[in-house]
């Protein structure tokens, strides 16, 4: 009996080794931290809800949630701080998009896992 103890043992420990070795850099859970906390604001949620759809002008998303495009373009700065949105410049306007796929993806995910497929 002794000998199915140990092993139960030895397993759950090679387990918690494992689970241990499976925890990021403190740089890495902080940065990641710091991506969710970005994208934990309403506000920014519909930016990136809007921005997952299309290219968008500041005007365009000011219009589309509701709030001056003073408030859209700090919302923007923000999360262009933690790279979750880019932007290119076309003559005097800016044109916002999700920074890359991974975003658009993480946004998707959450989305399924509230249960709004939409």
């Amino acid at each position: 009996m002794r000998g199915k103890v140990d092993k139960a043992k030895g397993g759950r420990q090679a387990g918690k080794a494992a689970a241990r070795d499976g925890v990021p850099s403190d740089r890495v859970v902080n940065a990641l931290a710091e991506t969710f906390r970005a994208m934990s604001d309403p506000t920014r949620v519909r930016i990136i809800a809007a921005l997952a759809k299309q290219e968008l002008s500041v005007g365009d998303l000011a219009g589309m949630v509701g709030l001056t495009t003073s408030a859209i373009s700090h919302q923007l700065r923000l999360l262009r701080g933690q790279r979750l949105v880019k932007y290119r410049k076309e003559g005097k306007l800016a044109f916002y998009s999700l920074d890359d796929k991974h975003i658009e993806h993480l946004f998707a995910e959450g989305l399924r896992h509230v249960g709004n497929e939409e």
